[in-house]
């Protein structure tokens, strides 16, 4: 798996290719029925790209960037890993952040990621 592949805990490796050698534009329809059932890897989960893409109802794509940035609008939460959590940047001033398992996180379930 090439890094290029790999963004945000999405792992594009089995799709990439084949999209990306995509006649453009390509209807919604014409995407899914060719390439549907293919596989795209979210951390420990995955999902077909039928099962993010069909909800979106588009009519057609132009580019193998935006068929990438509709799949990655479509993940979960489960694809980005720990929430707020970052290696390269210190919080910002006057930002508070807890670190995971940090007392009083009970009940934070619903915390957005940023």
């Amino acid at each position: 798996m090439s890094d290029d592949s790999r963004e945000l805990g999405v792992d594009l490796s089995d799709v990439e290719d084949e999209l990306q050698s995509l006649e453009y534009p390509v209807g919604q329809d014409e995407l899914l029925e060719k390439h549907g059932d293919q596989e795209v890897g979210m951390g420990e989960e995955s999902a077909t790209l039928e099962e993010l893409l069909d909800p979106l109802n588009e009519d057609e794509y132009g580019s193998y960037d935006e068929v990438e940035q509709a799949i990655m609008n479509m993940v979960g939460d489960d694809a980005i890993g720990r929430k707020n959590y970052s290696d390269r940047t210190p919080p910002a001033t006057g930002e508070q952040r807890q670190e995971e398992g940090a007392p009083d996180q009970d009940g934070q379930s619903e915390q957005e990621s940023f």
